[in-house]
């Protein structure tokens, strides 16, 4: 499966954006898909994650503001990003992982950069 990220870009502050995950393969085996991102000079931090079982969990720096969800007829992740701020920005990857192979995807990363 390769994961393909989009929806980055250039928004100000308090604004919003949705980035996609669009799998080439079907995301229903994928266990549990997320969305990270890597601000310049820091980690790679987690953002959102969910489960096939659409159990979701959230950064508490994100929480009330960006809503992750699935649409396994797609097989598309999607990360809803409002009121951003200028600390949002980072390059935002996602993720998904198959437990019972041990499997990890990486998508490449989507830029989003938010302006005060």
């Amino acid at each position: 499966v390769q994961l393909q990220a989009s929806g980055g870009g250039l928004v100000q502050a308090g604004g919003s954006l949705r980035l996609s995950c669009a799998a080439s393969g079907s995301i229903f085996s994928i266990n549990r898909m997320g969305w990270y991102r890597q601000a310049p000079g820091k980690q790679r931090e987690l953002v959102a994650t969910i489960t096939k079982n659409n159990s979701t969990n959230y950064a508490d720096s994100v929480k009330g503001r960006f809503t992750i969800s699935r649409d396994n007829a797609k097989n598309t992740v999607y990360l809803q990003m409002n009121s951003l701020k200028p600390e949002d920005t980072a390059v935002y990857y996602c993720k998904g992982e198959r437990f019972d192979w041990g499997l990890v995807y990486w998508g490449q990363g989507t830029e989003v950069t938010v302006s005060s």
